[in-house]
């Protein structure tokens, strides 16, 4: 899949997809109803399928200050996209200029003038332009006008609506089924195994550390949940906390796995966390020994349900 960042200047075959546009964060399936829109007339077009995206998001644009949101990295996203047949993944620059832009100008300048599309596949509710003027009337309008055809696709799934909203307000609930219906996956967090207090070796309950970076934060607490570990193929049962360890004092926030009857070395590697089921809310002990207690009957739990739980094993594709 070829990346381009800018609009400007391409190459011819650069140009001239089916794109499906939109911001794509953690590619649900109502992403992937978009996409397979887009791709459809990429067939019959005989033409390259495409995805746009915006880079920063434009709420980090408005808001640099904004809580952490997001459900996948960029690479993620970009692997996920890729994984399903998209050919060219434009990441738009929303700066000031593209900020200021009418929804004509935007349809003018980037849709036609830049990327020279041939078909755009969009949510039916998708907004564009200063101040989120356009809609898909006036996108079907400038489609005419400027030579690409258009589709709006409709969104809603079963009893939620297939959004990235919907996903982030499920993991703030901590209701990882939710989560997982609308993604059509686990919900995973990717990272880096980072050095922590390592007080987890001392009352016999190693864990990985990762940092939560910009993904969004979930209902802190307890959970079932996988891991695949770089360059190995197989999801690995365990229990993950998410959360600022209060009774060890911390502060940052951050996301804690213990897998199940590993002994290997993890640190520098990265691990894709999928979270299966929460178990608990995250709470101040009195001491050590009643964490150690605690963390006994959690690891019980997550062994039962991890151990009748078959995962969709697509983590890698997130």
């Amino acid at each position: 899949m070829q990346i381009i960042d800018q609009y400007t200047g391409l190459d011819v075959k650069q140009t001239g997809a089916a794109i499906a546009l939109g911001n794509f964060d953690g590619v649900h399936k109502g992403h992937l109803k978009v996409i397979g829109s887009a791709a459809v007339v990429a067939k019959q077009l005989g033409c390259p399928l495409g995805v746009a995206v915006f880079h920063p998001h434009p709420k980090k644009f408005f808001v640099p200050s904004a809580e952490p949101s997001r459900l996948q990295s960029n690479t993620a996203r970009a692997q996920s996209l890729s994984d399903f047949g998209v050919k060219i993944l434009y990441n738009l620059p929303f700066d000031r200029a593209m900020s200021m832009m009418s929804d004509r100008q935007f349809a003018s300048q980037v849709l036609h003038g830049g990327l020279q599309v041939r078909h755009v596949s969009v949510g039916e509710n998708y907004r564009f332009g200063r101040d989120r003027m356009g809609d898909v009337a006036s996108l079907i309008k400038f489609g005419k006008e400027f030579g690409f055809s258009v589709d709006a696709v409709a969104l809603a799934g079963g009893k939620s609506r297939y959004s990235s909203t919907a996903i982030r307000e499920a993991l703030m609930a901590g209701d990882c089924q939710t989560a997982t219906e609308i993604l059509g996956r686990m919900w995973v967090v990717e990272g880096r195994v980072e050095f922590g207090q390592q007080r987890g070796r001392t009352i016999g309950v190693p864990t990985a550390n990762l940092s939560l970076g910009e993904y969004i934060r979930p209902r802190f607490g307890v959970y079932a949940a996988f891991a695949r570990i770089e360059g190995e193929g197989a999801l690995l049962p365990g229990v993950v906390n998410i959360g600022t360890r209060p009774t060890m004092d911390g502060k940052e926030e951050r996301l804690e796995m213990h897998l199940f009857d590993f002994t290997g070395d993890l640190y520098g590697r990265s691990l894709q966390v999928s979270l299966l089921e929460f178990i608990r809310d995250e709470k101040k002990f009195d001491g050590l020994p009643a964490l150690q207690e605690q963390i006994a009957k959690d690891i019980k739990t997550a062994r039962q349900l991890t151990a009748v739980t078959l995962p969709v094993d697509r983590a890698s594709s997130t």
